[in-house]
């Protein structure tokens, strides 16, 4: 943990979206609103990383008025909305894509299990559950179910989810594939405790905060400010110069954090942004 936190040092802000800046309505509220823009006109730039796909997320970087590049799907895949240039993208091999459908599709399994496979920013399923249908109304995604994910992988996924409601089920998923697969092969984390994520092995959100902050704006780690709430947050919350976790976030996050927030029902953004930004 990083024990030098200077406020006045960060020209760069960037947040998560769940269980971060949107909490249980999926929406934005008035207060972490005005703070994000009360950081704005001190001249913080403010950006958004996310595990959502970019057609998802882009509503929120709208909101919160960022003018710079949108870092979704863990960073594998980083696009700014005015420009639509895409800086980066980085999506999974097309045979570890075909292993992991090969682990969730065993008997054991395939009846536990929603599996996402994301491509070209579009969502496909093999089926609507129930929670695929929980989680496309939150994302507000159209999704597109295709019987046999095979017939999609003429294309690499940007990544790939697999749901289940039970939690014990996703930690013995991700303590198992942890097994088989390196980090040199395959990066995998839970963004909530119902998901389990797969992406490429270059992919996290600190890599692709670090690419924004030194390569895009040309500024250090210690210039950079960033709040998160989940394992997926990790990596940008030790790149940052102040990493901040929320009060929802599971103890291992709140372990490395510089500052613990509120959580995120009681506007935790918006009082880290008015501890260490406004004050």
């Amino acid at each position: 943990m990083n024990q030098t936190i200077a406020g006045n040092d960060i020209q760069l802000l960037v947040v998560d979206i769940d269980g971060t800046i949107a909490g249980h309505e999926n929406g934005i509220s008035e207060t972490v609103k005005e703070a994000i823009t009360a950081a704005q006109a001190k001249g913080i730039q403010v950006a958004v990383a996310t595990g959502r796909m970019y057609r998802s997320a882009l509503r929120f970087h709208q909101e919160i008025g960022s003018n710079l590049p949108l870092i979704a799907y863990q960073g594998a895949w980083i696009q700014d909305p005015l420009s639509q240039n895409i800086y980066h993208h980085l999506p999974v091999k097309r045979q570890l894509a075909q292993q992991l459908l090969d682990y969730f599709e065993q008997p054991e399994l395939r009846d536990l299990l929603s599996v996402h496979f994301y491509i070209n920013d579009q969502l496909y399923v093999r089926e609507l559950t129930t929670d695929t249908q929980a989680y496309a109304q939150r994302s507000g995604i159209n999704p597109i179910a295709v019987g046999d994910l095979r017939q999609v992988l003429n294309n690499e996924p940007t990544k790939i989810l697999a749901l289940c409601e039970d939690t014990d089920v996703i930690d013995n998923l991700l303590g198992n594939l942890r097994q088989q697969y390196t980090p040199d092969q395959l990066y995998m984390t839970t963004s909530v405790p119902t998901f389990f994520e797969a992406a490429h092995p270059a992919v996290n959100k600190g890599a692709a905060v670090r690419y924004l902050a030194e390569e895009l704006l040309g500024i250090e780690s210690t210039n950079v400010m960033t709040i998160g709430d989940n394992f997926n947050d990790l990596e940008m919350l030790q790149y940052a110069g102040i990493g901040v976790a929320m009060g929802n976030a599971p103890a291992g996050v709140k372990a490395i954090a510089n500052w613990i927030a509120p959580n995120v029902e009681s506007d935790g953004v918006a009082v880290a942004i008015s501890k260490f930004l406004l004050s």
